[in-house]
């Protein structure tokens, strides 16, 4: 169950999410993970912020039917591009954003496992995972406000795997930063 106090819509959304993720599951296929801002939010207790939910899974199909039958829609129509799905009742979008997680560079072992009671489990990218990721964003200089984030959790999250983590960070951003560049100062 919960133990944070996030914002209504974000549990809303977990919950779905959870649902979402039994379908998927009940029909013999491996859960979809939670990536992205919604993990980020997920870990930093909503002190950090997302509008959508991105996802993992190898079964998009799947996973997209399980959002069909909670009641998601794809908008379409002039002037919608987007490629997620929402719901009538959520503030917050889904889109699956990749087949593999982390294209392949990530621990599944480490994969948070939430239960949701009667909603479910969702299934969420370790916080290691995730921070490492937004050291890649911020290292591929598109995304600089992701070295925050990464900053954001490791504060939060003092009783992670830091060799795991510095592994992970140097490869997502090769070689270029490691744990101690997270926290450290901005470079020039």
């Amino acid at each position: 169950m919960m133990t944070a106090d996030y914002r209504p819509e974000f549990e809303a959304a977990l919950r779905m999410f959870a649902r979402a993720s039994s379908l998927v599951t009940a029909q013999g296929f491996a859960a979809p993970i939670l990536v992205g801002g919604a993990a980020v939010e997920l870990f930093s207790g909503s002190a950090l912020m997302t509008g959508d939910f991105d996802v993992s899974t190898a079964r998009q199909e799947v996973f997209e039917s399980a959002l069909r039958d909670l009641g998601f829609v794809k908008p379409s129509g002039p002037g919608m591009a987007t490629r997620g799905w929402i719901h009538p009742d959520l503030a917050l979008g889904f889109e699956v954003v990749s087949r593999v997680l982390l294209d392949g560079l990530a621990d599944r072992d480490r994969v948070v496992l939430m239960s949701f009671g009667d909603d479910g489990i969702a299934s969420i990218i370790s916080i290691e995972d995730i921070i490492a990721d937004r050291m890649g964003q911020f290292a591929s200089g598109t995304a600089p406000e992701m070295r925050h984030q990464a900053t954001k959790l490791l504060a939060l999250h003092s009783n992670l795997d830091r060799a795991y983590l510095d592994r992970r960070v140097r490869e997502e951003t090769v070689g270029d930063y490691g744990i101690d560049d997270i926290a450290g100062p901005d470079p020039v």
